[in-house]
C-alpha cells in the first residue's frame, strides 16, 4: 500500500492530525514530527512513528518519492486499508 502523508517536522510530539486533501482531492494524512527538517531526521521519524503505531517492522515502510518537502509517498508492506483505517480513521 501506499499512502501519502504530509509532514510537519517541529510540531511537538509526534502524532497524526488526521486527513487532508489535495487540490486534485487525494488524501493525505497530516502527520507532525518533533524531529528537524535537516538531515532526513524528519524522515526517519516519520517512519519510526508510522511503524510504531502500524504495528509494523520499520523495515517494511520506506518513502518512495517526496513531491514537496513536506509531502512524502510512503509505501508499507502488508497493509491493509482496514489496519490503516483503524490506526487513523479513514480517509475522506
Amino acid at each position: 500500500m501506499r499512502l501519502a502523508v504530509r509532514l510537519t517536522p517541529k510540531g511537538g510530539r509526534d502524532a497524526a492530525d488526521g486527513w487532508g486533501q489535495d487540490a486534485e482531492g487525494r488524501a493525505y494524512l497530516k502527520v507532525r514530527v518533533s524531529a528537524p527538517p535537516v538531515d532526513g531526521a524528519a524522515n526517519g521519524a516519520l517512519i519510526a512513528f508510522l511503524a510504531k503505531t502500524l504495528r509494523r517492522p520499520r523495515s517494511s515502510l520506506k518513502i518512495v518519492s517526496g513531491e514537496t518537502a513536506r509531502l512524502k509517498l510512503v509505501e508499507i508492506a502488508d497493509l491493509a486499508e482496514e489496519d490503516l483505517a483503524a490506526a487513523f480513521g479513514s480517509p475522506p
